[in-house]
């Protein structure tokens, strides 16, 4: 879901994005496709002008590859893998849904690293509003519930590819961020409302974090106990 393909179909690359929705365009349509994949169409809008076969294109978080191009109107495959991940396969024409090109080299980056792999799928359980905020509380689905431990307070995650940071959580598959009104006018999430479902990918570093402590058989695995402590964590200078 996040590597780049050529045309001739290999992968080239690893595709980064930054969370930073630049266009919230249409679903044209989404039509079956052989061995349980999709054909989806979208309407680029103002992304079409340098786009071209073969660029990576992040909708709703997911990293798809162009495969037709003609103007503004522009199709992807999608795998079954990402239709079973994700919520594209629920969409209906005339959705719409974020967009972002792929991170260019030397470019800034204003949220954080997105790869465009979509780890699973939450559901808005409810939200509150105020003159200039709002929160959106949100609960992992069922089967996913292993993305709990790299949802961490204060850090960062991708919601249908939106750069966000995680205002607070329950470390059991409840959490929460905090919305600003850009945010809100400029992506597709102020249409969400309680029972909607959305794209998640976790922080990179979170999932490596998380990794490492598996590895080292903490939270009560058996094995030999981990060398990543608060004594060893001082003496590394943190």
């Amino acid at each position: 879901m996040g590597l780049a393909q050529n045309l001739s179909g290999a992968r080239t690359h690893e595709t980064m994005f930054t969370g930073l929705i630049e266009h919230v365009g249409a679903l044209l349509a989404l039509a079956p496709a052989a061995e349980g994949g999709a054909r989806l169409e979208l309407d680029l809008g103002p992304l079409a002008g340098d786009a071209h076969l073969g660029d990576s294109i992040a909708v709703e978080g997911c990293c798809l590859t162009i495969v037709t191009l003609d103007g503004t109107r522009a199709s992807f495959d999608v795998v079954p893998e990402t239709l079973k991940r994700t919520t594209l396969g629920g969409l209906k024409a005339g959705a719409k849904v974020n967009l972002e090109r792929a991170l260019l080299p030397g470019k800034r980056l204003g949220g954080h690293f997105v790869q465009g792999h979509i780890d699973g799928t939450a559901r808005v359980v409810r939200t509150e509003t105020g003159g200039r905020w709002a929160e959106w509380h949100f609960e992992l689905e069922d089967g996913h519930a292993g993305l709990a431990p790299e949802i961490v307070e204060k850090g960062s995650i991708a919601i249908d590819g939106i750069s966000l940071t995680v205002a607070g959580s329950n470390g059991k598959g409840a959490f929460w961020v905090a919305l600003i009104p850009e945010t809100l006018s400029r992506t597709t999430i102020a249409s969400k409302g309680a029972g909607a479902r959305v794209n998640i990918e976790t922080d990179i570093l979170g999932k490596y974090v998380h990794s490492i402590f598996k590895a080292q058989n903490l939270g009560g695995a058996k094995g030999a106990p981990s060398k990543i402590n608060e004594h060893w964590l001082k003496e590394q200078g943190y």
